[in-house]
């Protein structure tokens, strides 16, 4: 029988009211009367999956479960929404979307990292942010405001796998050989000598090992790459067995980036390891690489939620993206310009730049 596509009702013991996540604590915490509702603890460790397995299992719909997303049309993020809502702002863009039911059959998160920067750390940080910026429009702060920051989970995978590469290439090794030239000195001609660097090249072949461990793959495409980029160095040993209270009065976007595409993603970073290990075996002063086979063996994955705080605003037709990291609370943001102030600013310099340079003749006069 299929899970439920209901989202769960995380009840107060004191009161009734609905619970949200507390960040930085294991609890689930009151809105009304403040009570803190404790997460259970979990000791299940945190399983690696076999890939083949669960490649397999996907086609018979093993190891799923059925979740309720909402599609936005502006940028085309799915995510979930709290119970009882039934429209909202999209995270990702800012455009406004309604909760029109659609059932996804999706691979289970296993585990994922909770918040540890809460709302009242992370609306500062924006603030501040905002603050900072330089030639900025000014109706900027109150568009920007106006897109309050959402708590979202992403998705993303992890990757571990063993690696054998078959490669073929050429070693250069540098030398020094002498040259002789002339050159005319005092309208004579003069002969010379100098030491010229020359590389003596070398075929070269050889098998490399290679052994990955937690390739991350972020699973959305809904934010920007030059934002994406940024959004590494997450504390994945800290992770937590998966558990929906994590969740309570968050947004939780599912994956866009499915198994096997994702795997193809760690290949390309995976990539630049292995060549980095083919030049080393290689060695010389210069490597050349004609030819690169890697075979992948013992592939295995995580599929994990990362926290994430986002404020999207539109601003001359343009989304822009405002991203704190819920561990770190490293801050992120794409920011417009105002042609007018930097016009300004510009015709001003130039202005002092005139005075200077009247005043200076004036007291050589």
């Amino acid at each position: 029988m299929s899970p439920s596509t209901e989202p769960r009702q995380f009840p107060c013991k004191q009161c009734g009211a609905s619970l949200v996540f507390a960040p930085g604590t294991h609890s689930l915490k009151c809105p009304h009367c403040g009570t803190l509702n404790e997460i259970a603890a979990d000791a299940t460790p945190i399983e690696e999956i076999d890939f083949q397995t669960q490649l397999q299992q996907l086609s018979d719909k093993q190891d799923t479960h059925e979740a309720v997303v909402v599609h936005c049309d502006g940028c085309g993020a799915e995510s979930t929404l709290p119970p009882n809502t039934a429209a909202g702002s999209c995270p990702f863009c800012g455009r406004p979307i309604v909760a029109t039911a659609q059932v996804k059959t999706l691979i289970k998160p296993r585990s994922l990292l909770p918040f540890a920067i809460d709302r009242g750390k992370a609306t500062p940080q924006f603030a501040s942010w905002l603050g900072g910026l330089w030639f900025a429009p000014s109706s900027l702060k109150s568009a920007a405001e106006s897109g309050k920051l959402v708590g979202v989970y992403l998705p993303a995978w992890t990757y571990d796998s063993q690696t054998t590469s078959d490669y073929t290439g050429s070693r250069g090794d540098h030398c020094w050989v002498t040259e002789t030239y002339t050159e005319t000195v005092n309208n004579q001609t003069v002969t010379r000598t100098r030491q010229v660097q020359h590389t003596r090249w070398s075929p070269a072949s050889g098998v490399v090992d290679v052994p990955f461990d937690d390739v991350l793959v972020l699973a959305d495409q809904s934010l920007p790459d030059k934002i994406r980029r940024k959004l590494e160095g997450w504390d994945l040993p800290a992770l937590v067995p998966y558990n929906d209270d994590y969740l309570s009065g968050f947004v939780a976007e599912t994956y866009q980036v499915n198994l096997p595409n994702g795997f193809e993603v760690a290949k390309q970073i995976m990539d630049g390891t292995i060549r980095s290990a083919v030049c080393r075996d290689i060695g010389g002063d210069e490597q050349r690489i004609d030819s690169l086979s890697t075979h992948y063996a013992a592939i295995t994955f995580k599929h994990i939620l990362l926290p994430v705080w986002i404020s999207a605003y539109r601003f001359g037709g343009q989304t822009y993206h405002f991203v704190i990291n819920g561990r770190t609370g490293r801050v992120f943001g794409e920011r417009p310009y105002s042609a007018v102030k930097i016009t300004v600013a510009i015709l001003l310099a130039l202005l002092l730049l005139l005075i200077v340079v009247l005043v200076v003749s004036a007291m050589k006069g």
